[in-house]
């Protein structure tokens, strides 16, 4: 049973829904661990590994951080996806059993594939563009200013760390709103 607000404003119970079952605390905190694993993630490559990375001195060069910074990013972005769908999942089912639907356009919903789309977005389409270039180009700091490859790259690098705050921005926002769905 769940405490609530009666009009009076005594406090009272009313039974849980009868599509409730034992299932359902699991749910939530899969819901749950999925968005924090997902944004602690964003949150530390951006905040935290990028910055030491390429901090002055720590390691030999800057082509070797943004190598390490890159790998990393690849595994986010799969760690994402894949929280991105056992939260989708997890939340429609945990949403069908309290409403008798899914609610598929529900708000978290929508936010999370916002999030996967970006995130798909980021990993197929841009990071493929920054490896081709440095493959072609070998160290992006050697090349001269005024080269296209180096336009191309610091462009594609802007890209994709706005697309990476985006997905930061959007999870917080499916965060507080999980939270919100998850009081009901």
């Amino acid at each position: 049973m769940r405490l609530h607000q009666l009009p009076s404003g005594i406090t009272g119970f009313r039974p849980r829904s009868p599509f409730y079952n034992s299932h359902m605390p699991f749910l939530r905190f899969l819901m749950v661990l999925t968005l924090v694993v997902w944004l602690g993630g964003v949150i530390f490559l951006a905040f935290v590994e990028a910055p030491a990375a390429f901090s002055p001195g720590l390691l030999p060069s800057r082509q070797l951080a943004g190598s390490i910074v890159g790998r990393t990013l690849d595994g986010l972005h799969y760690i994402g996806i894949a929280s991105g769908v056992i939260f989708l999942i997890t939340s429609m089912l945990y949403t069908r059993k309290i409403r008798r639907t899914p609610r598929a356009f529900a708000a978290r919903h929508l936010l999370i594939g916002l999030m996967l789309l970006i995130t798909l977005v980021s990993q197929f389409a841009v990071t493929p563009k920054l490896r081709a270039i440095r493959a072609e180009a070998g160290v992006i700091d050697s090349l001269a200013m005024d080269d296209p490859r180096r336009a191309e790259f610091d462009r594609l690098h802007s890209l994709s760390e706005k697309l990476e705050g985006a997905v930061l921005l959007i999870g917080l926002v499916a965060l507080y709103s999980t939270a919100q769905a998850l009081r009901e």
